[in-house]
């Protein structure tokens, strides 16, 4: 789940709400300090030598037509591809590769390719149990289709967006008439119809209290509504020169549960003016995935990593519930390699722990 939230400093003034752009899935990643760079949204699976759909959204949040992509294996043929006028394009994935990579104007993401399924295999779906009522969620298992138009997602009576889709994943937005509570989930696709179930949640945020005032410290809270469950929260600070998080810039929270399920962040203010953060519900670790994306990883691994690459993908193996350990050893890595495949596949990788 991903918000944002922005009140100016020191003004009395209306409280601002709105949904940020909807991220992609567990792919994105984008060179540092590339403020300009589009959004790639790629099915979290591929299937070889099968069509799937991309996405692409413009800074603005919206899907963005006329965009050139670059789409193919790590080390290899790249097609390019233009989005359509609904801000999608259509690409064939590579047969002979483990992991697929998408780069346009700054913006890189990346999905894993699996092997076609065995003739007569039963799909079996998966979807979390907790969905965003703002932001885009993946349904894989499926035997759905590659161009996302032949797919039909309809989300408690209101049709939903398919963003990207393959043989295997389909990415969906909710419409904006969705309600946070329970959510009745129906796809149709040439292949067969499924029915399923999840709960929608939102969150509200409230007003900074006490009120900000530069060099003043002060408290945000953030509301879950839909679930009553404790849920772990990330919240990123995104104007750090306004506002500071006094535990770090980038937090995991942990609601309280219960009918009011909050959690809160101690801020200082630092200046007057407007300030903006991110909060996304955390999706339980994928580990089976890093594993796939560090594999992957390296035969590009610069020497030095080359063990490190290993010894960290052997660990998750070995120890797949100990992911604060692989996430804080990625981020070093990450915090010290420069943009290419290499690190949007680390990235894939770190996104799937979380």
């Amino acid at each position: 789940m991903m918000a944002r939230f922005r009140f100016p400093i020191g003004i009395s003034a209306a409280i601002l709400f709105f949904a940020a752009p909807a991220g992609p899935a567990r792919a994105q990643e984008t060179a540092p300090n590339t403020t300009w760079a589009v959004t790639i949204i790629l099915p979290p699976r591929v299937v070889a030598g099968k069509p799937a759909t991309l996405a692409v959204l413009g800074v603005d949040g919206r899907l963005a037509e006329g965009v050139t992509v670059e789409v193919g294996p790590p080390s290899g043929n790249v097609q390019r591809l233009k989005t359509d006028k609904t801000g999608r394009a259509v690409f064939e994935a590579p047969a002979d590769a483990r992991v697929l990579i998408a780069k346009a104007s700054g913006g890189a993401a990346a999905a894993l390719i699996d092997a076609p399924p065995s003739p007569g295999a039963a799909p079996s779906l998966s979807l979390s149990p907790l969905i965003s009522t703002q932001d885009q969620f993946s349904i894989c298992g499926g035997q759905f289709q590659g161009e996302e138009d032949s797919n039909h997602v309809v989300l408690n009576g209101d049709p939903a967006l398919v963003l990207a889709a393959s043989p295997e994943c389909l990415v969906i937005l909710p419409g904006p008439r969705v309600i946070p509570g329970h959510a009745k989930i129906s796809i149709q696709s040439a292949a067969a119809q499924w029915n399923l179930t999840a709960t929608l949640v939102a969150l509200v945020f409230d007003p900074p209290f006490p009120a900000l005032v530069p060099e003043k410290k002060s408290r945000l809270t953030v509301h879950v509504q839909g679930s009553d469950r404790p849920l772990a929260i990330e919240a990123q600070n995104k104007t750090p020169g306004v506002l500071q998080f006094l535990r770090g810039d980038v937090q995991v929270l942990h609601t309280s549960g219960g009918s009011q399920n909050l959690a809160t962040i101690e801020v200082q203010a630092i200046r007057s003016g407007d300030f903006s953060f991110h909060a996304r519900l955390l999706a339980p670790p994928d580990v089976a995935a890093a594993r796939r994306y560090l594999e992957a990883a390296q035969p590009l691994a610069p020497k030095n990593l080359e063990h490190r690459m290993n010894a960290l993908a052997n660990r998750l193996a070995h120890q797949p519930r100990d992911t604060e350990k692989a996430s804080s050893e990625l981020d070093a890595i990450l915090a010290a390699t420069i943009a290419g495949n290499f690190r949007t596949m680390l990235a894939s990788a770190r996104a799937s722990l979380e």
